[in-house]
């Protein structure tokens, strides 16, 4: 049968089924711009549709974004109920399911907002000076509960100052301070405050104060089934300040602001959540032992009896979520061997059960821990990770298969080669115990070839890195590196014991597990040894500094947010009343030598590997002059060093999207700067 196509173009077809196909472009530095991904889903009451976050960047302001889409939890069916330049979240649905509450911003103050669902319209509820948090409705619908910051009464010492006269420009007003809390990282300098409750009418009016002291009330808030009071999280102590984690169960009464405590131990009871039928809290928390990691266990209070039970004592992880799978039992999150996951347990406890191991994928930036999930009619509703996508949502019920109902990024990402993300297992040089890393190759890799290799560190000390998307480790392959990163001891999600095998001892054998591991690369014939970089940020950036004042063997080095001196940390950080008790023996002039001792400024004389420093300029957990003493100290060694500050960043310093790529561009650009030719190790060596 003669064909009606023309010879030519049957020509050009075969030629061009015969072509090689276009090789897909890596992740490139603008693609931040273009990700989205979802965040804190809140299932409806009949648990066949619920709202979430959709979360991305605003490429015109710099900025992270969040609308709210509804979706069918049935078909994946969704539509968004916010659009545009906004931040929307706190989802709270009401009892019948016909309203939503939630926080939403429009570039002012946040605020509570209502939205009726069956006619789409909105109402602003409040007028408040400060941010609400942590919203519940009554049980009957007529009233919701929040958090919200009150000021407290400031300090004046001049009382006599005089007014500037009209029209005169006078410098702002002197402040004050005479509070232990006075500044923190991502806030700055803060007036004194606290964290109290309140109640508003669902149809608007003018919100009442509940709660009153000199101390914080913390959410999550659940209303008792008559709707006359409210649990929560508590530690109204004259002396809270010097005791940073202990907190108790309370009952308050909402007509009188009366309160009832229900715990009494020496440590943490957080996060309550009341049982449907009324009579237990759930809550998790732990015996305080003083150590620099421990163990959150959930476990439910007896209303009736005051008894406790601990539900998850046996599993050697911290439980972080949790949420009431009916009065049957309790869904649960916890990290285990970097990735994390979704566990279920009786209400009277019993053998766990793993519902889902993929929750996450909302830290954009490294490979962090994240993500959350809800729970109704038996089923969870969860942030869905993987190593090649940001967080979408999937489903998941107890006996069953998780079923994914979103792809957020696969018209992005389908067309980009990621770099392929393989975990590795590795002895420590140490003690031989076995650590856990990931290794990212760069997109077209070659096995023929080799490649420079990247140490990428996590912050913490105590978290946990894992096979997570991440745009950070994905643009540095793009730039040609194998990437490694890894947990090792003082990492999260191995059990308490090897989170606290750096107790009073960080930075310490972390080291060598962490050189056992690029060991362990370059066993493998990939990697060329002439240019082997390290990297980290936060603990990362401590490590790396103690790595180059430890060994000499890599090209360059960038410390980023650092701690380098940790006598003067623990005076100058925001938490420092948590870190001077928990991370230390005692206060830095009882114990001056353990401090030096384990401070990086006390090895910068045998620095000589190239350091780049990188810091965000209103950093209070990691405060810039810890970052300037280190640099300060290699210039004076005449190391080659630079300084790269961002202005305006706080810890968080890949906070905004244009941060996060100039981090990992300078950090590129300074290894480049550094890079040996391949194959002249000894010109290398010879050249430091």
């Amino acid at each position: 049968m003669r064909s009606s196509m023309p010879y030519r173009s049957l020509l050009l077809l075969a030629l061009a089924l015969s072509a090689p196909l276009a090789a897909r472009p890596a992740f490139a530095p603008m693609d931040v711009f273009a990700l989205q991904w979802a965040e804190s889903p809140a299932v409806a009451p009949d648990g066949r549709s619920a709202i979430y976050q959709r979360s991305f960047f605003d490429r015109q302001k710099d900025q992270r974004r969040s609308n709210l889409w509804w979706i069918d939890l049935r078909s994946g069916e969704q539509r968004p109920l916010t659009t545009g330049d906004r931040n929307d979240a706190g989802v709270a649905w009401s009892p019948d399911g016909r309203r939503i509450a939630f926080v939403g911003s429009d570039g002012g103050r946040s605020q509570i907002f209502v939205r009726w669902l069956d006619s789409g319209a909105t109402a602003r509820l409040t007028q408040l000076e400060r941010s609400p948090g942590a919203l519940v409705w009554s049980p009957d619908g007529k009233r919701i509960a929040f958090t919200q910051r009150v000021s407290a009464q400031t300090t004046t010492l001049a009382k006599d100052m005089p007014r500037p006269p009209s029209g005169a420009k006078w410098a702002d007003p002197v402040k004050v301070i005479d509070t232990f809390r006075f500044r923190f990282d991502g806030a700055g300098f803060i007036e004194p405050g606290y964290s109290h409750v309140f109640v508003v009418d669902a149809e608007g009016g003018a919100p009442r104060q509940v709660t009153r002291g000199d101390f914080d009330f913390s959410g999550p808030l659940s209303f008792s089934p008559d709707g006359e009071s409210l649990y929560l999280s508590a530690n109204p102590v004259e002396d809270a300040d010097h005791d940073p984690i202990e907190s108790d169960l309370y009952r308050v009464e909402v007509a009188t602001g009366k309160l009832h405590r229900l715990t009494d131990r020496d440590g943490p009871d957080a996060r309550p959540m009341l049982s449907p039928d009324g009579k237990s809290l759930a809550y998790v928390g732990f015996d305080d032992q003083r150590l620099g990691y421990q163990n959150s266990v959930l476990s439910v209070l007896d209303l009736a009896s005051g008894e406790s039970r601990a539900l998850t004592g046996s599993l050697d992880r911290s439980i972080e979520q949790i949420g009431w799978d009916g009065d049957r039992g309790l869904y649960f999150s916890y990290d285990d061997h970097g990735v994390t996951r979704i566990g279920w347990v009786a209400r009277r406890g019993g053998k766990l059960e793993q519902v889902a191991s993929d929750l996450g994928g909302t830290a954009m930036g490294r490979p962090y821990d994240g993500g959350s999930f809800d729970v109704a009619s038996g089923q969870v509703l969860y942030t869905h990770s993987t190593p090649y996508r940001p967080a979408d949502l999937a489903v998941v019920s107890r006996g069953r298969d998780p079923r994914v109902l979103t792809a957020l990024n696969d018209t992005l990402l389908d067309g980009r080669e990621l770099g392929r993300v393989e975990t590795l297992e590795w002895q420590s040089s140490h003690d031989g115990r076995p650590v856990q890393g990931w290794l990212v190759y760069p997109p077209g890799y070659d096995p023929a070839k080799r490649y420079p290799l990247l140490l990428e560190i996590h912050g913490g000390p105590f978290a946990n890195y894992g096979p997570r998307f991440a745009p950070e480790i994905q643009m540095y392959a793009s730039k040609g590196y194998l990437v490694l990163y890894a947990n090792p001891r003082g990492s999260t999600s191995y059990g308490a014991e090897f989170a606290n095998l750096i107790h009073h001892n960080y930075p310490g054998q972390d080291f060598d597990d962490l050189m056992s591991g690029v060991d362990a690369v370059i066993a493998r014939g990939i990697v060329d040894q002439d240019n082997l970089f390290v990297t980290g940020g936060s603990g990362g950036g401590t490590l790396t500094a103690w790595i180059v004042g430890h060994t000499d063997r890599f090209r360059a080095a960038v410390v980023a947010k650092p701690v380098i001196n940790w006598y003067s940390f623990v005076l100058t950080a925001d938490a420092y009343g948590y870190f001077s008790q928990y991370w230390f023996p005692g206060p830095p002039w009882e114990h001056a030598e353990h401090y030096l001792k384990r401070s990086p400024i006390s090895y910068v004389g045998k620095v000589s590997t190239p350091t780049m420093l990188i810091t965000g300029e209103a950093d209070y957990r990691t405060p810039m002059s810890e970052t300037e003493q280190y640099y300060q100290a290699l210039k004076l060694r005449k190391i080659d060093t630079a300084l790269v500050r961002i202005p305006g960043a706080s810890h968080s310093i890949n906070r905004r999207p244009s941060q996060m790529i100039a981090q990992v561009l300078n950090t590129s650009g300074w290894f480049e700067k550094h890079r040996a030719p391949a194959g002249k190790q000894a010109e290398a060596t010879a050249a430091r």
